[in-house]
C-alpha cells in the first residue's frame, strides 16, 4: 500500500478548508513512482501508484465511487514533476479530508456549515454608495430568489454588518438541504466552496441550482470588484483571490462529479 502521511499529513479535522491547509508542507517529497492509475474494486474506484493502492494520512484506501472523479485524482498525481507538490493537488486534498474527516461526521459537518445560513454573506447590503448597492442586488437577488422557490427558505435583509436574526424555518430549510448532500465527497465539496465564498446559499445556488461556477465566484466578490474599480487593483490580493478561485473550482469538480456518481447508483 502507498500512503500519503509525510506529505498529506493525517488529521481528524472535518473542516475541509482546515484540513487542506493542513496538508501544505514547504519541505516537497521526492517523487517515488512512475505511473498513477485506477484499479476497480467493490464498487470504489481507487487511486494506484506503480500498481499499488493509495491511502489517505488516515491510512484509509484513497478510492471513491466516482471513475471520473478517480480520473481527476490519477490526473493531479501523473502531473507532479520531480517533487511532489500538495498545492497543485486541490482535488486529492478535498478527498482525502471527505475520507478522513468528513466521512465519520456526516451530520457534524453539514450542520457546521449550515450555521452559515444565520449570517450569510448575502443577507448583508451597503446603503451607500448606491452603484455598489445596485450590484449586491444585481447578484444577490436571484439567489435569493431561487432560495426561496426552492429550498423555501426567505430572508431578512439587513444593512450594514448589524446582525439580523433570520427565520427558524429558513434556516432549518437550508440544513435540511445541506444534509440531503450526504456523500462525504460532496459535503466536503460543498464546505470548501462555503468558506472560500462566506456564504452557503451562493454554494448551495452553484452546486444544486442555476448558477455556474464563475458566476457564483462573482458573486461572492461583489464588494472587492466595486474597491478595485474604485481604487485599482492590488496584486497581491489579486493573486491570492486567483489562488483560491483554483480551490474553488476544484470544489466545484469534485461535487459534481461525485454528485452524477450518486444520482447514477442503483
Amino acid at each position: 500500500m502507498t500512503d500519503s502521511r509525510d506529505w498529506f499529513p493525517a488529521t481528524d479535522e472535518p473542516n475541509p478548508v482546515r484540513s487542506a491547509q493542513a496538508g501544505m508542507k514547504p519541505v516537497l517529497p521526492k517523487r517515488f513512482y512512475k505511473e498513477a492509475g485506477i484499479a476497480e474494486r467493490d464498487g470504489l474506484f481507487t487511486l494506484t501508484l506503480d500498481g499499488r493502492p493509495a491511502r489517505t494520512p488516515g491510512r484509509q484506501i484513497l478510492g471513491v465511487r466516482s471513475r471520473p472523479l478517480a480520473e481527476a485524482l490519477v490526473r493531479e498525481w501523473a502531473d507532479q514533476g520531480d517533487e511532489i507538490d500538495p498545492r497543485g493537488m486541490p482535488v486529492t486534498r478535498i478527498v482525502n479530508s471527505a475520507i478522513d474527516g468528513v466521512s465519520p461526521r456526516l451530520i457534524e459537518v453539514a450542520d457546521d456549515l449550515a450555521r452559515y445560513a444565520e449570517t450569510d454573506l448575502v443577507f448583508y447590503r451597503a446603503g451607500e454608495p448606491r452603484r455598489l448597492a445596485d450590484a449586491q442586488e444585481q447578484a444577490w437577488a436571484p439567489i435569493l430568489d431561487w432560495a426561496g422557490e426552492v429550498i423555501g427558505a426567505r430572508f431578512v435583509l439587513a444593512e450594514g454588518v448589524m446582525h439580523v436574526r433570520q427565520p427558524a424555518d429558513s434556516t432549518l430549510a437550508v440544513r435540511d438541504m445541506v444534509r440531503a448532500q450526504n456523500s462525504p465527497e460532496c459535503l466536503a465539496a460543498l464546505h470548501v466552496m462555503t468558506t472560500l465564498t462566506g456564504s452557503v446559499l451562493i454554494a448551495l445556488a452553484h452546486a444544486v441550482g442555476p448558477i455556474d461556477a464563475d458566476e457564483a465566484w462573482d458573486a461572492a466578490h461583489v464588494d472587492e470588484h466595486f474597491q478595485e474599480s474604485a481604487w485599482g487593483e492590488d496584486h497581491e490580493a489579486m493573486v491570492r483571490r486567483q489562488n483560491r478561485k483554483a480551490e474553488f473550482l476544484a470544489a466545484s469538480r469534485v461535487f459534481h462529479l461525485a454528485a452524477a456518481a450518486d444520482r447514477a447508483a442503483p
